[in-house]
């Protein structure tokens, strides 16, 4: 088998809920960073071999496999196939592994992975009636975020919100508002830092028609003591707020996969290679540890242990979602996780995170000079998702 190689990537500066990108489809959004993705790697598109996108909603205008329409929109050959993958929160993460797969088995020398969601965007929804000419009122279904249209089967405690299932992580792990909020305030500073210092201008292109160029969530004067003034969202007497919970967003990233003679046909070595895949279940009400035995497995498989890393890149769903994980990791320095910002500040489109927590990863590691790193991000319905990757100089 050949090795896996993550060759570049680009993402679209990530939007909030009703904000700059809210007008601006998400097929759009997607086919953006795929045209983006082919000049900034400077590949020509009818030598992709597929196309995997990850997606969560689906149930809009992301509708009919949103990979393939991507590739269409981007005026890419109609010889370049394409698909979608719907892991939830992990859906780009998971394009990215499937791709990885794909090449290791001599099955494709370039596939593009990534991901796109707009929250903004996201559609409401009905069930279609039993009979036509129904007498009673129907009820329309946000699709944004979270359960909706039950199954009756399903166990009560495992349908609860996400904001709910996270402060139940909070007090099964002791973590209280204080550590949550002085989280969420670290992740706006270093993500602002990084941006000031220009960690993300090579690799965030912005969305044509719109005037946003960095991230739009970020808060610099953000302080644990302005969160602590925030409400709680989910229960009056909680300690998960809008403030240490990442903001629903939108926005795209693209990544460039391939095998190891793709170096040569497009002039330039790769980032990283995908040295480990781990994938794990929980308890769905218990989603937010998801990703501490995924690590654990992704680590087995490549090979090396948590002294290993110079990098870990955590998808910051919840602040106490976070120090949750942190907790069931004592084996890592946790000065080294999330160094240039996370989704607290940068926001979370969750078909897209996946992809951009690999791309910043191979970034940071290359930056370093580290020889290994981890990217891990839990997901809704109790699932957990992570990949070591390799620098190859």
């Amino acid at each position: 088998m050949t090795g896996a190689f993550l060759y570049d990537g680009v993402r679209t500066p990530f939007g909030r809920y009703g904000g700059a990108l809210a007008g601006v489809r998400p097929d759009d959004l997607a086919a953006h960073v795929l045209q983006a993705l082919a000049e900034h790697a400077e590949l020509d598109p009818a030598t992709v071999d597929d196309v995997l996108f990850g997606a969560a909603n689906q149930a809009g205008e992301d509708n009919r496999n949103v990979g393939r329409m991507a590739a269409l929109l981007a005026g890419w050959p109609t010889s370049v196939p394409g698909s979608t993958v719907n892991r939830l929160c992990g859906s780009s993460l998971d394009a990215v592994l499937q791709a990885s797969r794909t090449i290791e088995t001599g099955d494709a020398e370039i596939v593009v992975a990534g991901g796109v969601e707009s929250m903004s965007r996201a559609p409401w929804v009905m069930t279609k009636p039993p009979k036509g000419f129904p007498a009673a009122d129907a009820t329309l279904h946000s699709t944004t975020l979270g359960w909706r249209m039950v199954n009756p089967v399903m166990p009560a405690p495992w349908t609860v919100s996400l904001g709910e299932s996270t402060e139940l992580l909070a007090e099964r792990f002791g973590i209280d508002r204080a550590e949550q909020d002085e989280f969420a305030a670290r992740s706006h500073h270093l993500a602002a830092t990084a941006w000031d210092k220009g960690f993300y201008d090579d690799h965030v292109v912005q969305v044509p028609g719109t005037d946003l160029v960095r991230d739009e969530p970020l808060r610099p004067d953000t302080t644990p003591a302005k969160l602590a003034g925030l409400r709680p969202s989910f229960r009056e007497t909680g300690t998960v707020t809008a403030g240490n919970a990442s903001p629903l967003s939108d926005g795209a990233c693209a990544l460039l996969l391939g095998d190891e003679g793709l170096a040569d046909r497009i002039g330039r070595a790769p980032l990283a290679r995908i040295a480990g895949r781990g994938a794990a279940g929980v308890d769905p009400d218990e989603f937010g540890i998801g990703p501490v035995q995924a690590a654990r497995i992704a680590l087995r498989r490549a090979g090396i242990g948590w002294d290993d890393l110079g990098v870990v890149e955590l998808n910051e769903a919840f602040a106490a979602q976070s120090l949750a994980c942190l907790a069931g990791w004592p084996e890592l320095d946790a000065g080294i996780v999330n160094v240039n910002g996370g989704a607290l500040a940068l926001g979370h489109p969750l078909g897209a995170s996946g992809a951009r927590l690999v791309n910043q990863l191979a970034r940071e590691m290359r930056r370093r000079g580290s020889r290994w790193g981890l990217a891990a991000l839990c997901i809704g319905v109790g699932q957990g998702l992570a990949v070591v990757l390799e620098a190859t100089s």
